[in-house]
């Protein structure tokens, strides 16, 4: 339609956001469907926290808070910060918004200008190119494959940084592929960007407090130090605490950045939940010892639906170190025929004919900007999974 911007038509809606709606869509109409789309804990969010929220409720905490975070919330996520990643901030250096996307969002838009570059390691999270384009700048895609553990090279960055690069977009444990970068591995990056001091760093650790097998966390800033003064480090509540639907992200960066984004935030949602970030505040400085117990429970879920997906015709799927996610590769099936009659020309038609036939919901690769490959979010049921597993087999099995 004409009266629509032209900003918009560079975007498109979130492929992740589409998948979880249909399977919703098809379970309504009657359909037996497995919903292995969505990037959501099946946890409940824990008590303590829900009863931080209803007394915030019972004590009046319902007005208007400051744009970009209560006092309360910024002072824990300070301490926060110190205590797991070694990173010194202070509340002037802290937003909050809602959601882990808004503060991407924020930041992109108070900082991009037209003609500017941010690069982004692919496969990616569906958001980061779509955000990049709304701030009016170019997302340029470097592709990490398999064969780097969909990790990126240190040369690989390096060739993609141009005098018009302005970010560059990190995240790990990744979504979709769960790929966790090591300290060596990140520190070979870091010591890339150190001599490029016009890159600003934006580090997306959403996932960290899901790292199996030993595998260590570690943040950019804490890393490289020398980076601290041009890096965005950027968390939130939804994954490790089970509060998806809360809407609570957070960021520590420098004051000036942090200053234009509570500008882009006073002209658009102001400030969070009040309500969810008193919860925020329970979750950060409450008890934790429930994370140990989830991570369990998601280790041996990796685990099977690994072995069962590394048992399936046509498919590969390696091992992540962290997240909730495997990336598998379907390259297998490309050009095959499944058995209810549809050809398999990419990862696309793959996931389409796998919920129409099977009624098993995934999301196709070309989302994430690598194919052919597809996502599954093992944070279901035990159940739920091993059901899943044995239609994606017979689906395989079908396919000639």
């Amino acid at each position: 339609m004409s009266f629509l911007s032209n900003t918009l038509a560079r975007v498109k809606p979130s492929p992740t956001v589409a998948v979880t709606q249909l399977a919703r869509d098809l379970a309504a109409e009657g359909r037996d469907v497995i919903g292995l789309g969505a990037g959501e804990p099946d946890f409940d969010t824990p008590d303590n926290i829900k009863s931080a929220a209803i007394a915030a409720i019972h004590a009046g905490k319902t007005k208007y808070t400051a744009p970009d975070g209560i006092p309360e919330l910024k002072a824990a996520i300070c301490e926060k910060f110190k205590r797991e990643n070694g990173l010194d901030y202070t509340p002037s250096q802290i937003s909050v918004s809602t959601g882990g996307k808004q503060v991407l969002f924020n930041a992109l838009i108070a900082t991009l200008n037209p003609g500017d570059e941010v690069v982004i390691p692919a496969p990616y999270w569906v958001s980061y190119p779509d955000i990049v384009r709304l701030g009016g700048a170019e997302p340029v895609i470097v592709e990490a494959g398999m064969e780097t553990g969909f990790k990126l090279t240190p040369e690989a960055l390096e060739a993609a940084i141009t005098p018009k690069t302005k970010w560059f977009i990190f995240n790990s444990p990744s979504n979709p592929t769960g790929a966790g970068y090591s300290r060596a591995e990140l520190k070979a990056l870091t010591d890339v960007l150190e001599r490029h001091p016009h890159v600003w760093i934006m580090s997306d650790d959403m996932y960290e407090h899901l790292a199996y097998d030993g595998f260590t966390f570690c943040t950019p800033a804490e890393v490289a130090p020398a980076l601290y003064d041009r890096t965005l480090t950027v968390n939130g509540v939804s994954k490790a605490y089970a509060m998806t639907g809360w809407r609570i992200g957070y960021a520590g960066g420098p004051e000036p950045l942090i200053a234009a984004m509570r500008k882009v935030q006073s002209q658009s949602t102001t400030n969070p939940c009040s309500i969810s970030q008193w919860a925020a505040v329970e979750a950060l400085t409450g008890p934790q010892d429930f994370l140990g117990e989830r991570l369990a429970a998601f280790a041996r879920r990796r685990d099977m639906v690994v072995a069962a997906l590394n048992d399936t015709p046509h498919l590969s799927c390696p091992t992540p170190e962290g997240a909730f996610y495997v990336y598998p590769s379907c390259a297998g099936a490309i050009g095959k025929t499944s058995a209810g009659g549809t050809r398999i020309d990419d990862d696309e038609t793959f996931a389409r004919a796998l919920l129409e036939e099977e009624g098993v919901a995934v999301v196709f690769g070309a989302a994430f900007g690598l194919s052919p490959h597809f996502r599954i979010s093992y944070a279901a049921s035990d159940d739920a999974l091993r059901e899943a597993c044995t239609r994606i087999r017979r689906f395989c099995d079908g396919l000639r």
